[in-house]
């Protein structure tokens, strides 16, 4: 799956089996949301972490929610940021068992740094940590739709001489 979403960033018109000029009929000023989505996924793809596992829940039509597996963590060690369009939360250790003796050390006490790209209108709730899951809450802010009129002139009445003074 992730080899098909990153090769319809990188070729989008090659995945689909048409050509830009498909689009152009239909899409007008879109090329730079392309070349948009594109770069955030090549720059999302180059580093695709496993840890901290997380999962992505759409609640509604326009909220979702992410949640995040960070136990051991506490709320100062977490960071997130808004920069535009892409979401970044890190997790810093504080790494107090650096002269204790293992038998065996298997959990994983690591920082991490895991990006997300959030669409257009898609703002931060809220934030919170309950049993060692962070909860990032999100809602898609809806704009109400207006329609605009948009007046048709007959140019009929205007005169020849008016004409040419707009071509000059």
């Amino acid at each position: 799956m992730n080899a098909l979403v990153k090769d319809f960033f990188q070729k989008p018109f090659e995945v689909l089996n048409v050509s830009s000029k498909d689009f152009d009929k239909f899409f007008v000023g879109f090329d730079e949301q392309f070349d948009r989505m594109a770069k955030l996924s090549q720059e999302l793809s180059k580093n695709i972490p496993a840890y901290p596992p997380f999962n992505i829940k759409k609640v509604s039509d326009n909220k979702y929610s992410i949640e995040m597996a960070v136990a051991g963590f506490s709320q100062s060690d977490i960071d997130i940021t808004l920069d535009g369009n892409k979401l970044t939360i890190t997790g810093k250790t504080s790494d107090d068992s650096e002269n204790a003796e293992f038998l065996f050390k298997g959990i994983a006490n690591r920082a991490f740094t895991r990006t997300f790209a959030l669409a257009d209108k898609i703002e931060v709730e809220s934030a919170e940590i309950v049993n060692g899951m962070l909860k990032v809450a999100l809602d898609k802010m809806v704009e109400v739709s207006t329609v605009k009129k948009i007046e048709v002139k007959d140019s009929s009445k205007k005169s020849k001489k008016e004409f040419l003074a707009e071509e000059k």
